[in-house]
């Protein structure tokens, strides 16, 4: 059954959630998602330096104008009293939950021992998530992973420090620092997790189809799955995990029809939320992630990344998609995974 979840004094739609991605979650592509039946939104990581607060990037990560309740910021660091200040003026600017990433492994992240490089320290754990939850009266949220890497897992340990702190929420991505995003997610740990604490906890790593969902959901007893990279070009994919999870039915493919208006709406919104010139460059992969798997995609991408008007980028867009068959026809399910092709879970 797809049921929500309490977050402090807010319970979500659903549970199935998106994952906070930098370059990615932008305010357009949440609400996407949300429309789609993402139950609830994470915005992407902005830094706790205040510093950065003014900058055109970090201005346009913390906007959400219009965004549907509740409005959830992502913050990033490693200093508990810069992210108790980071969370304060969020707060201040409509954030209604507060979500600190100790999960993005990426080099310039760990470099400066924020994201998951924080998981060698878990005193420093304990303070950051003291400070930031003592500094806000809104719930607070925290995105980690198993630990530094496979022989350092020390997900349970920090998952006690989080409920003792008063975080609100707990997700898990199913890998360790190191691993990266390479290889396959575990949910051993997202299970041990969960069996230990009382606070909800959310399965992150790998969602990518609705079976899959389930499964993960089924033997790590979490909460709530988070999906990330199988939202990219795929948004609908929330409602078909919502449906099956729900009813244990499969959704047909949307039509071609659908998916190129939800398109060309998400290029709009991008547009307006970007300007003209930004909007088209980064538009472009998510017009990439769209076609990828579809006939002749790879040859229309090819030509799209060479358009140099938004317009032209709408018009060739949905010539591409029009192209495929009619509106009413099923969109061509080849970005679906195989279910035969997903290995089974440990047990």
């Amino acid at each position: 059954m797809s049921t929500g979840v309490r977050i402090g004094r807010f319970t979500t739609a659903n549970n199935v959630f998106v994952a906070p991605m930098a370059g990615v979650t932008d305010r357009p592509f949440r609400a996407l998602c949300r429309r789609f039946g993402a139950g609830h939104a994470v915005s992407e990581m902005a830094a706790s330096n205040p510093k950065l607060w003014g900058t055109e990037k970090t201005q346009r990560r913390l906007n959400h104008d219009g965004e549907a309740s509740p409005r959830a910021v992502q913050i990033a660091g490693a200093d508990p009293v810069m992210l108790a200040e980071a969370a304060r003026y969020n707060v201040d600017r409509g954030a209604e939950i507060i979500d600190i990433n100790m999960g993005c492994p990426a080099k310039k992240v760990c470099n400066v021992a924020a994201g998951s490089a924080l998981l060698r320290d878990e005193a420093l754990v304990a303070r950051i998530l003291e400070s930031v939850v003592a500094a806000v009266d809104v719930p607070v949220t925290l995105k980690t992973r198993t630990g530094w890497s496979r022989e350092q897992r020390n997900a349970i340990r920090v998952a006690r420090i989080a409920e003792q702190s008063g975080i609100a929420l707990l997700t898990l991505h199913g890998r360790t620092r190191a691993d990266l995003y390479e290889g396959e997610a575990e949910y051993d740990t997202i299970a041990a997790v969960k069996a230990e604490v009382g606070i909800p906890v959310v399965a992150n790593g790998d969602i990518d189809s609705p079976a899959k969902a389930a499964r993960v959901l089924a033997h790590t007893k979490a909460d709530a799955v988070m999906v990330g990279r199988a939202a990219q070009g795929r948004p609908w994919i929330f409602r078909e995990i919502a449906h099956h999870l729900a009813t244990g039915g499969q959704l047909p493919p949307p039509t071609i029809g659908e998916v190129r208006d939800a398109l060309v709406e998400h290029l709009h919104s991008h547009y307006a939320f970007y300007g003209e010139l930004t909007g088209l460059r980064t538009a472009r992969k998510h017009i990439g992630w769209y076609v990828r798997d579809l006939p002749g995609g790879e040859t229309f991408r090819a030509r799209m990344n060479t358009l140099e008007s938004t317009q032209a980028q709408v018009e060739a867009t949905v010539e591409f998609l029009d192209s495929l068959g009619p509106a009413h026809a099923r969109l061509p399910d080849a970005g679906a995974p195989s279910q035969q092709h997903i290995p089974p879970l440990a047990a």
